[in-house]
């Protein structure tokens, strides 16, 4: 039997309370859900319509599990926007609404008349469609105005359906498939913009990342990335490479503390500026010193600061030039001796904690073949097992031992032992991982 549409407010569920306010409550083993709904939630429809008489009626629906589909009703768009409660799942909205309300303008003396009906429906159904872009909306016409109804669609409602032919069934079946459609198409948006994002992600890594500046070198690079923060683009790491016009290869990595995006910025602006200095021609304490400057002026707070590690290779390739910055020390492997950190005795603080600090410069003996892996601390303080106990220098030295022994090198050695780094720690590491590798081959 056809069911009159309530005003304002819910028809109670069979088996829901109502509360002191007469509105109907939602059974309390199914909260309410934002819409679209899920197929186990109970609907609710809000229909938009303009019938003084109440001559509209909406027969009784039931959703698949045969509960009674809730109905709310609003004359207008300003009764409607107040009913819009997160519980409302679809929206029916009456198209001759548009026509009344024109011709009340009308009669009253306004500037708006009726000469295009269509146009003021359609125009109804853009406020409604602004007003809930997340939910499902079906349009009710005249079985004569059917192009009004297909017009609606096109501009963006699930379906239409003709007032005359208005049943129970046929009602809950569009309602049901109005809220899927909805859920489909919002999945699909945000399907297209993830796709967007991690394309534009892709382009904005490539530019913040540095491209190293070898040409003229012997020297083979390669380079392992990670950031710590979820779905973050970059961390508080970073890495940089060029050789400079007298054939000297500068090598650098660094690790702002933190893990924000401020962290990560002041990452890419240290980075750069290394870039700059180098190819500019300082080198050791006066590049240090100047970075801090950078660091001091550029830090979002007086506690952030960074350590770096610098390297400069001669152009024969057989010695390096080593300043420590509060980093962990490079780590060096030669054929047929095993790897190991070079040493890092009389070290300089961390840029950023001592005003008019200084970092003293090491000459190291590299060799004629020779592989010098730098890395960030990300690397060595994952966990190993299920205690407190990390990686660590000497597990990471162990480690690297290993893969070598199996004869790996370059990009394969750098992805195994970031994997395993990974695998001791039970899962993602959640420090950034930045590691630099150089190697070289006398023939």
């Amino acid at each position: 039997m056809p069911v009159p549409v309530p005003r304002q407010r819910d028809i109670p569920l069979p088996e829901a309370p109502a509360t002191e306010s007469g509105q109907a409550a939602a059974p309390t083993a199914a909260p309410q859900a934002s819409p679209p709904a899920s197929p186990q939630a109970s609907l609710t429809l809000l229909v938009i319509e303009d019938d003084p008489a109440g001559g509209l009626t909406v027969p009784e629906i039931l959703d698949a599990d045969r509960h009674r589909i809730r109905l709310r009703t609003a004359r207008n768009l300003t009764e409607a926007a107040r009913l819009l409660t997160p519980d409302v799942h679809c929206i029916l909205l009456d198209l001759a609404l548009a026509d009344a309300q024109a011709g009340r303008t009308a009669a009253s003396g306004g500037a708006t008349a009726t000469r295009d009906p269509a146009a003021h429906q359609l125009a109804t159904l853009h406020q409604v469609l602004r007003m809930a872009p997340r939910h499902a909306v079906l349009v009710m016409t005249a079985e004569a105005d059917a192009e009004r109804g297909a017009e609606a669609v096109r501009v963006g409602a699930q379906d239409f359906l003709f007032r005359d032919e208005l049943d129970g069934r046929l009602l809950s079946r569009a309602i049901r498939y109005a809220v899927e459609r909805k859920r489909a198409d919002i999945a699909q948006y945000k399907l297209a913009e993830s796709k967007l994002r991690a394309q534009e992600n892709a382009r904005l890594e490539r530019g913040l990342l540095p491209t190293p500046l070898l040409e003229g070198s012997d020297l083979r690079f390669a380079a392992r990335y990670r950031p710590g923060r979820s779905r973050a683009l970059l961390g508080g790491d970073f890495y940089d490479t060029v050789r400079t016009p007298d054939g000297t290869v500068h090598a650098m990595i660094g690790d702002v503390c933190g893990h924000g995006p401020d962290e990560a910025a002041l990452g890419v602006e240290l980075r750069i500026a290394w870039r700059a200095l180098t190819l500019a021609g300082l080198c050791g304490d006066d590049l240090l010193a100047t970075l801090q400057e950078v660091l001091e002026v550029e830090r979002p707070c007086e506690e952030i600061f960074a350590t770096l590690c610098t390297v400069d290779i001669s152009p024969d390739g057989r010695r390096a030039g080593l300043c420590l910055a509060g980093h962990p020390a490079p780590l060096v492997s030669r054929p047929g001796r095993p790897a190991r950190l070079l040493p890092y005795e009389n070290s300089g603080p961390a840029l950023g904690l001592l005003p008019r600090a200084r970092w003293p410069r090491r000459q190291v003996e590299l060799g004629g073949t020779w592989s010098l892996m730098l890395y960030t601390d990300g690397l060595i303080e994952g966990r190993i097992g299920e205690g407190r106990e990390r990686l660590g220098q000497d597990g990471m030295v162990e480690m690297i031992n290993r893969h070598l022994d199996r004869g790996l090198s370059g990009e394969g050695l750098l992805e195994a032992s970031v994997t395993e780094a990974r695998r001791l720690n039970g899962g993602e590491l959640t420090d950034d991982v930045a590691v630099v590798l150089l190697s070289r081959n006398e023939s």
